[in-house]
């Protein structure tokens, strides 16, 4: 399903900005899933000290935008969120959550790829769906 240059050392060598900020770290990459943990701290909880949904929501668009890029001819196309959408389950006040994507469909011009994010108990605490363009490069 990935391009076969696909590797955990290639995917961590694409963070950047946000997701370094945020601490989110590739874990694990399978035949048809990715992997990443993202802490809870200072950086992700909210002011009540839980994690805050929209941490949560970089971490599963960040899965879902770099699982379907590394399914793409990317020197002529590129992967981009067109929608997000999130179910917060359950709180989480520290360690790191997990955040595991597969794909539902994967067209030509559009991929749907679902995010699920568990605690360290492996309870589920957010379930996430993006669907993703694929655009032209200009």
């Amino acid at each position: 399903m990935f391009n076969s240059n696909v590797t955990l050392e290639y995917i961590n060598k694409m963070k950047k900005n946000m997701v370094t900020h945020l601490g989110i770290e590739f874990t694990e990459v399978g035949k048809d899933f990715i992997s990443a943990k993202m802490p809870v701290d200072h950086r992700t909880q909210q002011p009540f000290g839980i994690l805050h949904g929209g941490a949560s929501v970089v971490l599963a668009e960040t899965l879902g935008s770099v699982a379907a890029n590394c399914c793409i001819d990317n020197e002529t196309k590129a992967a981009v969120g067109l929608e997000i959408n999130a179910n917060h389950l359950k709180s989480v006040r520290s360690g790191f959550v997990v955040g595991k994507v597969t794909p539902f469909h994967l067209g030509r011009s559009t991929h749907v790829w679902q995010i699920e994010i568990r605690n360290e108990s492996n309870d589920l605490v957010c379930v996430s769906r993006i669907t993703i363009s694929i655009i032209d490069r200009k």
